[in-house]
């Protein structure tokens, strides 16, 4: 990675950074979530480096076989420290998931950018937002709302959360294969036909543990 990438890495992080303090706790708490998918992706970033030195850089082969398995996996250890560790509330871990995804997307796609001047559009910037940002989002989404249910099934526990990394690999991997081929709108248009069901899934879920609260809170003692 160049020294662009550390700056913008660096002007990023300090920014969010800064922002902490002045928020409630649970908007703290999404917005620490993004600013690890962005140390995540600088992370990564070195790992996929190595593996397209590794294979002379035959970007192809490295983006559509290594790459969604290294972006995945790292993506994915913050989310199950969280269920283990802190919480395993399905809501958190889902907007936690989703805010990796994002800061990973952002810091990724100044990367390119810083990479690509000469060749960067309007039409790439639109490809890279709605593609590559709704990905990561997604990805990370699929394998923290699968988390939130086998963690309380310990049989389910190791065979479930590699079931989950499967899929989101699978899903990450067919992607920039189609970004990468003739069928390069079938690519950007799948993220955006997955996004719509998870969100409404997502705010499903909301509005019904927004009416479980209510109930509780509204139940007398001792009923």
């Amino acid at each position: 990675m160049d020294n662009l990438s550390y700056v913008a890495f660096i002007c990023l992080t300090i920014s969010l950074g800064l922002m902490l303090p002045l928020m409630e706790k649970k908007t703290r708490r999404v917005m620490i979530f993004m600013i690890i998918g962005i140390c995540s992706c600088l992370f990564v970033s070195e790992i996929n480096g190595f593996f397209l030195r590794l294979f002379k850089n035959d970007i192809a082969y490295v983006t559509t076989t290594i790459t969604p398995i290294t972006e995945e996996v790292i993506k994915a250890l913050p989310l199950l420290y969280y269920a283990i560790v802190l919480s395993d509330d399905r809501h958190e871990i889902t907007a936690n998931a989703f805010a990796i995804g994002v800061g990973f997307a952002v810091l990724e796609n100044i990367v390119i950018l810083t990479q690509n001047l000469e060749n960067v559009t309007i039409v790439w910037a639109l490809i890279r937002g709605f593609g590559s940002g709704l990905v990561h989002g997604i990805c990370t989404v699929m394998v923290g709302f699968g988390i939130s249910y086998i963690k309380k099934r310990r049989k389910l526990f190791f065979c479930g959360t590699f079931a989950l990394l499967s899929t989101a690999i699978i899903y990450h991997a067919i992607f920039n294969l189609l970004v990468q081929s003739s069928f390069q709108y079938a690519g950007i248009l799948l993220p955006i036909a997955t996004y719509i069901p998870v969100l409404l899934l997502m705010r499903k879920q909301i509005k019904r543990n927004k009416q479980e609260t209510e109930s509780v809170s509204t139940t007398p003692e001792g009923k």
